[in-house]
């Protein structure tokens, strides 16, 4: 299997938990990625990604403007560790139903991965 050290993004963007919706959809778009760390200080607290801006800010109609993303981002950020495998990846992100793991290594966040990756990694095998 496929380690996650080969498939994970290590260009980790961040944000701030009071950061706009508005201008945490604009990151995301200009980086061309699907979530976003969100860090306090030194801390990552929670992951904003899209799929809260559909379920929880899209669907409640939240103002984009003025609503911070500590509204609707998850929490806590979940990880794997860096040694496991993309299977063991898509395992946890079905077992918690998620699309976005922290890659960590010994216990320190070094890295994103997404289903995406996963469904690539998987098709390149087939």
């Amino acid at each position: 299997m496929t380690p996650l050290a080969l498939l994970m993004h290590r260009d980790i963007q961040e944000i701030s938990p009071k950061t706009t919706l508005r201008e945490a959809a604009k990151q995301m778009r200009d980086k061309r990625i699907g979530s976003l760390l969100v860090s306090e200080g030194m801390e990552r607290i929670g992951i904003v990604s899209e799929t809260d801006f559909v379920r929880k800010a899209l669907a409640e109609g939240l103002n984009p403007d003025t609503t911070p993303v500590e509204k609707i981002m998850s929490q806590p950020v979940i990880g794997i560790d860096i040694d496991k495998t993309a299977k063991e990846a898509n395992d946890l992100m079905a077992t918690k139903g998620i699309r976005h793991l922290a890659v960590t290594d010994k216990g320190k966040i070094v890295g994103i991965i997404s289903v995406r990756d996963l469904v690539i990694c998987f098709k390149n095998r087939l």
